[in-house]
């Protein structure tokens, strides 16, 4: 399952990361922030508009806006 369509409000373990779906930077961004495989994040909210972009996350202490696209690059299981 990819972090995009897990569930709301309930923790989740980033299993692995497809890389080669971001730019460069973007990648490098969010490693910079924790989100690598083995973080544990939680789907705070999603947009309301079309698409529902962006999703909010906590990792740990703060919550970070991802772009949808973003969180399908990224493989989850249940924490």
């Amino acid at each position: 399952m990819t972090l995009d369509s897990f569930p709301s409000h309930r923790r989740a373990r980033i299993t692995s990361v497809d890389w080669s779906q971001l730019a460069p930077d973007e990648a490098t961004r969010l490693r910079a922030l924790g989100i690598d495989a083995g973080a544990e994040v939680e789907i705070e909210h999603r947009g309301v508009f079309a698409g529902r972009d962006p999703i909010a996350i906590s990792v740990g202490r703060m919550t970070v806006a991802l772009r949808r696209v973003h969180a399908r690059a990224m493989s989850v299981e249940a924490a």
